[in-house]
């Protein structure tokens, strides 16, 4: 492995790079972030994750790829276990390994949610535990004809993920 990232627990101040965390509507900052869709083509289903999508260490999962949508932002919110969710800016190329050294990953419990910002490099999430996490998702009927792919095995590195241990 390359790289060992640490999952942190999702924070806004640490998020903000990335995205933001939605907030209650009696918060006074509630609205200050919208969602964005550029093709006017916003879409709210459930999809899954499962375990056996990605490969497995001893101590957490093998994050091979990052994925980006220039098009819209994503909404998710995390149903039923905990997850991981790898992120990168969307100022990376991923044309050399200088930056991996951005990657940064968040620990997700059920009932987490998130958005990410148009064009943010993300890998996830994916299952801590369990062998499917599902969410809610609310982003671009058409992500698949705006979903850039950065295969990490290009630079020569994989990123290895470590979820926080199991709380007690």
């Amino acid at each position: 492995m390359s790289r060992r990232v640490l999952a942190q627990p999702i924070e806004a101040e640490e998020w903000e790079p990335f995205g933001w965390l939605p907030r209650r509507d009696s918060d006074a900052l509630d609205g200050s972030q919208t969602l964005h869709f550029e093709w006017q083509d916003p879409h709210a289903n459930l999809i899954c994750h499962r375990a056996d999508e990605v490969p497995h260490t001893s101590d957490g999962l093998v994050c091979e790829m990052f994925f980006h949508h220039f098009s819209h932002t994503q909404a998710l919110l995390v149903l039923n276990c905990p997850a991981v969710i790898a992120v990168a800016p969307a100022s990376c190329t991923f044309s050399d390994a200088g930056d991996l050294d951005f990657i940064r990953a968040f620990a997700l419990r059920p009932l987490d949610s998130l958005v990410l910002h148009r064009a943010t490099w993300h890998w996830g999430p994916f299952p801590v535990g369990a062998e499917q996490v599902d969410m809610f998702n609310v982003q671009g009927i058409r992500y698949a004809e705006d979903n850039e792919c950065a295969r990490l095995s290009d630079l020569g590195e994989m990123v290895e993920v470590v979820p926080p241990p199991p709380e007690s």
